[in-house]
């Protein structure tokens, strides 16, 4: 019995060790899935995260690429009500550093419960490293993700905006939203001793390269602004398309916005982009398509001639030239020279109107261009398939006629490519052109009629020593109902325009001059000076060889 104290310290050593087993069973074996679970809810996070979205860019000819819309990360400041260790000290600091009231950040540190409680955003550098710096327990940096527009103003009818949900609004950014919007997916955060680890499973979008050029962009911009302040222009809108392909160059519309500043603007209709989603009547512009459906069907030729007598009477109805002139006999070509109404009405009547119908429809002046930008409209002309006679005489130099801009851009690039549709596109990839709509002998033969409009017609303005140019002035009237006005009949408002094609017999761009009511009488004198100005900037930038020896 001598040893009895050291038997009993051996036997309550053995039972604290059993008891000791059994509790290590009980947790790492019987409840070990429970404690697991319990470890990791602290030590990690699981969030639903989504991915970037893709950045859109620019290009140039040289194929250096300007960045258009991209994510920005703008810090903010925050804190975590339950790590705050001494609220008053700590309201204190935060109010110092970020200009806040006290009270406020008091109030919101009382919210014990909370984890998250927002403090300020967009906060400068100067604050973030004064934050850091003080290292307060449960005051945190957050960064908020916000889509930027680096250009501003630049193709903002191109680029469309995000709203404050993320979502494309207009342009690219809502055509393309799904393709640009990052996937949604699980977002970790797991805890250790020294840092914290995030492991993301969601996706970003994708980037996109326009094929919009970022001089050619930036030049038209430059001469729509000065439209409106030597014409006093309305609106105005300039579309520059690679007729071989459907690219487009340039687009761009007068007045425009600032997709940063989105949600300042007041008009909505600011955000509508004229090319794709307003239509109009093109007048004298819409002269060649008609000109091209009579010479492809075989009803006339270039040098058709006809007896103009300055009027032609359509039931109680009178069709007249510009400045009710009489132009005697005259040829097709010398039409289109001087723009003669009462020649294109002949022209039209010569071809049916069945076939010129036809015709209209294969140009696609029915159906949409089906350009990649959100939004686009178009006009199935019931009235003129009504098919009264006054409809069609009119509609043949384009009065009574709706479309689009990008839609007579479209039409016209058959002409300057040999007859057929391109696809216009923004986003640089391949399209494939359509079946031919007309002969190439159709669209060669309508493009020297034009080349004559610059070399001995109303549209010499738009010539450019060393190089042969197509085109073809416009000056239409504006209906009062496209004016919002419940009464039938035009306005004294004009659409004066110009659109053509360099160099003639071998394209390399083709551009569309629109301007809504500008301070001149014609198209001669807004339109024109424009185009040349523009074509002479890209003939000099692409380096163009010239078609011919300048004496």
């Amino acid at each position: 019995m001598k040893h009895w104290r050291a038997n009993l310290v051996l036997l309550l050593l053995f039972v604290f060790g059993a008891i000791i087993v059994e509790r290590l069973f009980f947790l790492q074996i019987v409840n070990e899935g429970f404690y697991k679970a319990l470890a990791r809810g602290q030590q990690s996070m699981t969030t639903l995260a989504k991915g970037e979205r893709g950045t859109v860019y620019l290009q140039d000819k040289s194929g250096n690429l300007y960045t258009l819309a991209s994510n920005q990360r703008i810090p903010f400041a925050f804190v975590s009500p339950a790590e705050v260790v001494d609220q008053q000290k700590t309201a204190a600091k935060i109010t110092e550093v970020l200009q806040l009231e006290q009270d406020t950040v008091l109030l919101k540190l009382q919210n014990s419960d909370s984890l998250f409680e927002p403090l300020k955003k967009h906060i400068s550098e100067t604050e973030v490293q004064q934050i850091r710096d003080l290292d307060l327990a449960g005051v945190y940096i957050g960064q908020e993700q916000t889509r930027s527009y680096p250009q501003a103003t630049l193709a903002a009818h191109v680029t469309g905006f995000t709203n404050h949900d993320g979502k494309g609004q207009y342009g690219i950014e809502e055509y393309y939203n799904s393709l640009l919007n990052g996937t949604e997916g699980i977002k970790r955060s797991v805890k250790n001793p020294a840092s914290y680890f995030l492991h993301a499973f969601s996706q970003d979008g994708q980037d996109i390269v326009l094929t919009i050029d970022y001089n050619i962009q930036s030049m038209a911009e430059i001469l729509l602004e000065r439209a409106k302040e030597n014409h006093d222009i309305e609106e105005g809108t300039i579309i520059v398309i690679d007729p071989m392909t459907g690219s487009i160059l340039a687009l761009a519309n007068y007045p425009s916005f600032d997709p940063n500043a989105y949600s300042k603007v007041q008009d909505f209709s600011l955000f509508q982009n004229s090319a794709v989603q307003k239509i109009f009547e093109p007048g004298s512009v819409f002269k060649p398509l008609t000109m091209a459906s009579g010479i492809d069907a075989g009803k006339i030729t270039p040098s058709t001639t006809y007896e103009d007598r300055g009027v032609v009477r359509i039931g109680g109805y009178k069709v007249l030239n510009y400045d009710e002139r009489v132009w005697g006999t005259r040829t097709m070509t010398e039409v289109l020279e001087y723009s003669i109404n009462t020649g294109a009405v002949f022209a039209e009547a010569a071809t049916g109107h069945r076939i010129f119908l036809d015709y209209l429809s294969r140009f696609g002046l029915f159906e949409p261009t089906d350009i990649d930008l959100a939004g686009e409209v178009y006009s199935t002309n019931k009235e003129l398939k009504k098919g009264y006679e006054i409809n069609y005489a009119t509609a043949s130099f384009g009065q009574g006629i709706e479309i689009t801009p990008m839609q007579l851009v479209r039409a016209y690039s058959a002409l300057a490519n040999g007859g057929r549709l391109p696809t216009p596109h923004v986003v640089d990839q391949d399209m494939p052109l359509s079946e031919p709509i007309i002969s190439e002998k159709t669209a060669s033969q309508v493009t020297v009629m034009l080349v004559s409009v610059t070399e001995n017609g109303f549209g010499k303005s738009a010539r450019i020593p060393g190089y042969y140019v197509a085109g073809k002035t416009g000056t239409a009237q504006i209906a009062y109902s496209a004016l919002g006005e419940k009464k039938a009949g035009y306005s004294d408002k004009t659409v004066q325009s110009f659109i053509g094609y360099a160099p003639a017999f071998d394209p390399r761009f083709l551009i569309l001059i629109k301007l809504n009511n500008p301070a001149t009488k014609t198209a001669e004198y807004s339109a024109i000076p424009i185009f040349r100005d523009l074509a002479k900037y890209i003939i000099d930038y692409y380096q163009i060889p010239p078609d011919y020896e300048v004496e």
